[in-house]
C-alpha cells in the first residue's frame, strides 16, 4: 500500500496539474496518476500547444509569401518545409510538458503512471507496469475529454482525423474537408489552407462558431473565404467511402434533398468533444453523471460521494483549459477550507484563426434571447493608427453595456492578437466596471488596444477617432 495522501488528481491537463500545484501551496501532501508517458494532458500534447505552434508558423509563411513585398521586405518566394515545421511545434510540446514535470518536483507532488480508477472513496487504484492502491482523503477527477466522432465515419487518424491525427499529417493534402466550423475545425483548416490545401468547411447548423456572437461570425466566415476556405453550411457528411487514392464523401442538405458526393485527399472530423470518463470506475464509486455522460458536481465541484470532486471537461461548462485550471484552483482552495470560486460570467474565448476572435460575456444574440436592454459600443482597426502600421485593419471591437447602469455585459473583438486584448474587458467584468471605466482609462498610443478604447467611448458621448 503507497502513503496516505490529502489529496490525488486523477489526470494532469491543465486542470489536473493546477490543482494538484494549488493543493501542495496550500501544504497539502498531493499524487497525480496520469496514464500519458507525459504530462499535461490533451491541451500540452496534442491540442492548444502544438496547435497554436502550428498557426503561428503558418501565419508566418503566409505573411512571408503575401505581406512582405507591401513592408518593404523583398525575398524569393518562401518554401515550406513541413518537416521542420512539425519538429518545431514537437520541441514546443516537449518544453511546455518538461515543465509541467519540474513544476512537480519543485512541489514535491508525486506522480503515479498508470491508470487511475476508483475503487471506493478514499482510494485510486492505478493500474499499470506496477499497479498500486493510493490511500487519499479526498480525489479530484480531472480525466479531461476526447474528440467525438461521427456514426459511420471512421477515423484511422491518417486520412480520416481528428485533432490529433489533423497536427501531424506527414505532407499538406490538395483537398481537405473539415466537417465542423467550430473552433477546431476552424483553426486547424486554416493551418492547412495556408500552407496549400483547398480546404472545404461543412457544417450541420446554418452558421459558423456556434456561441460567438452572430456579427462576429459572419464578418469572420467572410474573412476566412477571401483566404481561400470554402464554407457549406446546413449541410451533413452522411457518410465518407476510402478508396485507394481519395476519400468519397456524401453531403446532404439538413432541411432535406439530394445529395452531392465530393473527392478530397484528408477529412477532418471537428464536432466536438466529450467527457472521458471511460474506466474511472464511477458507477462502483456510486459516482453520479448527468445525461450527458458528465459528471455531476455541486458549486463547490464535489461530487455525490463526499471526498470525490471534479473538474474541467468533465463536469459542466464550456470545455476550455483555462476554465478547468481556474475550477482545479477553485477546488483545492475549497479542499483546504478556503473559499475557492470561478467567475463564469467572465470567462474568455478564443478563435486563433487569422484574424483572431476573442469573445467574453454575454453575445448579443444572448442579450435579446433575455430581454435585457443593452446598448452597442463598436470601432473598427481601418481607423487604429497601429493596425494600419501592421497591415491589420481587418475586424473590429464591439463592447455591450448595460442602457441603465453602463455595466459591461460581455465583448466581442476580431483582430490581430485579440486573444491579449479581450483580458482588460475580462478584468474590467470581474469588477463589475462601467463602459466609462475603460473609456476614461489611458492607453499607450500607438497600440491596437486603443481600438478597445474607443469602443468603450462609442457605449458614451462616441469615439474620438471615428
Amino acid at each position: 500500500m503507497a502513503d496516505t495522501f490529502d489529496l490525488t488528481v486523477i489526470g494532469s491537463g491543465p486542470g489536473g496539474y493546477v490543482a494538484a500545484i494549488r493543493a501542495a501551496q496550500l501544504g497539502m501532501k498531493v499524487a497525480v496518476v496520469e496514464k500519458w508517458p507525459t504530462h499535461g494532458g490533451t491541451c500540452l500534447n496534442i491540442g492548444c500547444i502544438p496547435s497554436k505552434a502550428l498557426l503561428h508558423a503558418s501565419e508566418l509563411f503566409e505573411e512571408a509569401g503575401h505581406q512582405f513585398k507591401t513592408l518593404g521586405i523583398d525575398i524569393p518566394a518562401p518554401t515550406l518545409n513541413l518537416s521542420q515545421m512539425m519538429t518545431h511545434k514537437d520541441d514546443v510540446v516537449t518544453a511546455n510538458v518538461s515543465g509541467v514535470d519540474f513544476l512537480f518536483k519543485k512541489n514535491k507532488i508525486t506522480p503515479f503512471r498508470g491508470v487511475g480508477s476508483i475503487p471506493a472513496a478514499g482510494r485510486v487504484l492505478v493500474t499499470g507496469e506496477k499497479s498500486t492502491t493510493i490511500e487519499t482523503r479526498n480525489i479530484i477527477i480531472a480525466s479531461g475529454s476526447v474528440s467525438a466522432n461521427l456514426p459511420g465515419i471512421e477515423v484511422d487518424e491518417e486520412r480520416v482525423v481528428t485533432s490529433t491525427g489533423a497536427i501531424k499529417l506527414k505532407e499538406v493534402p490538395k483537398r481537405m474537408l473539415v466537417i465542423g466550423a467550430g473552433i477546431i475545425g476552424l483553426e486547424l483548416g486554416s493551418v492547412w489552407a495556408r500552407l496549400g490545401a483547398k480546404v472545404t468547411v461543412v457544417e450541420f447548423l446554418d452558421r459558423i462558431v456556434p456561441g460567438l456572437d452572430s456579427e462576429a461570425a459572419r464578418q469572420l466566415q467572410r474573412m476566412l473565404q477571401k483566404q481561400g476556405l470554402e464554407f457549406r453550411l446546413s449541410t451533413k457528411v452522411a457518410g465518407i467511402e476510402k478508396n485507394p487514392g481519395s476519400l468519397n464523401a456524401r453531403f446532404e442538405p439538413v432541411a432535406g434533398g439530394d445529395a452531392e458526393f465530393a473527392e478530397f485527399d484528408v477529412a477532418l472530423v471537428a464536432v466536438g468533444r466529450k467527457p472521458y470518463t471511460e474506466g474511472l470506475g464511477l458507477e462502483a464509486a456510486g459516482v453520479a453523471l448527468d445525461e450527458r455522460g458528465r459528471i455531476r458536481t455541486d458549486a463547490h465541484y464535489q461530487t455525490n460521494v463526499p471526498g470525490i470532486y471534479a473538474i474541467g471537461d468533465v463536469i459542466t461548462g464550456p470545455m476550455l483549459a483555462h476554465k478547468a485550471e481556474d475550477e482545479g484552483i477553485a477546488a483545492a482552495e475549497i479542499i483546504a477550507g478556503q473559499a475557492g470560486h470561478v467567475n463564469y460570467g467572465a470567462i474568455p474565448s478564443v478563435l486563433y484563426t487569422s484574424p483572431e476572435v476573442a469573445w467574453v460575456g454575454k453575445s448579443e444574440d444572448e442579450l435579446k434571447a433575455e430581454g435585457i436592454e443593452y446598448k452597442i459600443g463598436k470601432f473598427p482597426f481601418t481607423a487604429n493608427g497601429r493596425a494600419k502600421a501592421m497591415l491589420a485593419t481587418q475586424g473590429f471591437v464591439k463592447i455591450l453595456a448595460d442602457v441603465k447602469t453602463d455595466r459591461v455585459l460581455g465583448g466581442v473583438i476580431i483582430s490581430k492578437n485579440a486573444g491579449e486584448m479581450i483580458h482588460e474587458i475580462t478584468v474590467l467584468m470581474e469588477f463589475s466596471g462601467a463602459a466609462e471605466d475603460l473609456a476614461r482609462t489611458t492607453h499607450a498610443h500607438p497600440t491596437l488596444s486603443e481600438a478597445v478604447r474607443e469602443a468603450a467611448l462609442m457605449c458614451g458621448d462616441g469615439a474620438i477617432h471615428i
